[in-house]
């Protein structure tokens, strides 16, 4: 804001008393000034003649007037006319006043009337003002004793500049008198920046938008990230996509042993992971001599899954061809050891 200057009084204090008194009859004052105004005096010298004699007349007539009624009560038509403007008595009022020897001097014409100003008067803007038609713009405030903002060489008090020109908060709508924010091609209070979700001020992570609107990290990564198939966690930076899921690195392992696929293989069943001993095993494809993997033909047998090769005698150990085996105990045996053992 800008403060108004207003410079010294009028040039003489006889000058500003008789403003002053002029200022109570405009307003309607009727009580009678406390001293006249020296123009009161003066309109009957102004009248001689070329003769003394009719000087000195005059001059008798004339204390005779101001000793009479006329000076203890002042003509009515002084006492009861308001006039629209004072601008013209101020006029002639200078006038007078030169002539009997106290200078005055114009200070120029009002920015808003146009008019001579003489007694007190504004520098604003470059320009001169009567007090009284220095005001905002939009209000009409008086701005003498304020100060005020400037827009386009016109002024408006600090309430209507802001209203009008203040850039506007983008949550409260509000216009934002100090303190300023931007982001996401608004402005904001810097109060009224904060999560959508969770009402908190951003700390030191700052924030991330989502549809035109911010969020705190934690809250836009609960709401929108994707979630680790693994540990159910929202996925933040590092991920690997899987088995139809998507998946921290660190939670990628063996559903079962969860052991990591050291060799980058895997095998899924049921939108699992497993490695391939556990995928096997629940496939019941294991054999059931060495325990590793069936990818070929197998033998089955004992509600099991053996490598031909593995399908052996439990006593002598002899590979049991053409499927013709004995059981006991859930183990298998050649014809031969079974009736030795058994029989």
């Amino acid at each position: 804001p800008v403060a108004a200057a207003l410079p010294p009084d009028s040039p003489t204090l006889e000058l500003e008393s008789i403003l002053q008194d002029l200022m109570g009859l405009a307003e309607g004052n009727h009580l009678p000034p406390s001293a006249p105004p020296p123009l009161t005096q003066k309109q009957f010298t102004k009248k001689k003649d070329e003769d003394g004699r009719s000087g000195q007349k005059d001059s008798d007539s004339s204390s005779c007037s101001s000793s009479g009624p006329a000076s203890s009560n002042p003509k009515p038509s002084i006492q009861t006319q308001k006039t629209d403007s004072i601008d013209d008595l101020l006029g002639g009022l200078s006038s007078d006043l030169e002539k009997i020897g106290v200078r005055t001097t114009a200070k120029g014409h009002c920015a808003a009337c146009n008019k001579c100003i003489v007694g007190k008067m504004i520098t604003a803007l470059g320009e001169v003002w009567h007090p009284e038609h220095f005001v905002c713009m939009v209000c009409k405030k008086e701005l003498s004793t304020t100060g005020f903002f400037e827009r386009e060489g016109r002024p408006y008090c600090d309430k209507d500049y802001h209203q009008l020109f203040s850039p506007r908060c983008a949550y409260c709508k509000g216009p934002i008198l100090q303190n300023i924010l931007t982001a996401l091609d608004q402005t904001w209070h810097p109060e009224h920046f904060f999560c959508t979700h969770c009402g908190d001020l951003f700390g030191p992570d700052g924030f991330l938008e989502k549809d035109g609107k911010p969020y705190c990290c934690r809250d836009f990564y609960h709401l929108f990230a994707p979630k680790c198939s693994g540990c159910g966690e929202s996925v933040r930076e590092n991920y690997l996509t899987a088995a139809n899921g998507t998946w921290h690195p660190e939670c990628f392992v063996c559903a079962d042993c969860l052991k990591p696929f050291s060799d980058g293989c895997f095998m899924e069943l049921d939108g699992r992971p497993l490695c391939t001993i556990h995928f096997h095993s629940r496939q019941g494809t294991l054999c059931g001599g060495c325990g590793k993997p069936i990818t070929g033909r197998c033998v089955s047998a004992l509600d099991r899954k053996f490598h031909p090769e593995h399908f052996v005698c439990a006593f002598c150990l002899r590979q049991l061809s053409h499927g013709i085996f004995k059981e006991q105990n859930g183990k298998p045996y050649c014809t031969a050891c079974f009736n030795k053992l058994f029989l």
